[in-house]
């Protein structure tokens, strides 16, 4: 088998692999389009949550985000007289200086339950931003909010 063949088959794993390792640490997309009458889509960059050095995170931890949630959450009359329960999957980007925005329900359970869900992250204070290479970046980051009855 010639050299350079066999040159070539052993580097391909290596090559491989840095081009998945580059392809993650490239930003993501993200397109919003505002609900404000006449305004264009807003297109921003942000990173991954798993491609970042330092992941962002709500002051104090998990345990505090989770006594916000608790604290803030007030179940819509309707979906509670109807028995309705589930988790909101919601989506959203923590910004450099640690503001949320681009809010998006990912997985809906109902409506109200929806609303009440961007509004729980709406009123979330300012997020520890997540660093990569000693940088401050915009991060997407996917969080469930519970109703149980």
């Amino acid at each position: 088998m010639p050299k350079t063949l066999l040159r070539s088959i052993l580097l391909l794993p290596l090559m491989a692999g840095a081009a998945v390792f580059s392809a993650a640490q490239q930003p993501r997309h993200i397109a919003n389009v505002s609900s404000r009458a006449g305004s264009a889509p807003v297109c921003v960059d942000v990173y991954e949550y798993d491609c970042v050095d330092i992941q962002p995170q709500f002051p104090g931890g998990d345990g505090a985000m989770m006594r916000f949630i608790n604290n803030e959450r007030r179940y819509p009359s309707r979906a509670y007289h109807e028995g309705i329960e589930g988790r909101v999957l919601c989506g959203f980007v923590v910004n450099e200086d640690g503001s949320l925005s681009h809010i998006s329900v990912i997985r809906s359970v109902e409506k109200s339950l929806d609303r009440e869900a961007v509004r729980i992250i709406s009123n979330m204070p300012k997020w520890d931003a997540g660093v990569l290479s000693d940088t401050f970046v915009p991060v997407y980051y996917i969080l469930p909010i519970p109703f149980r009855l």
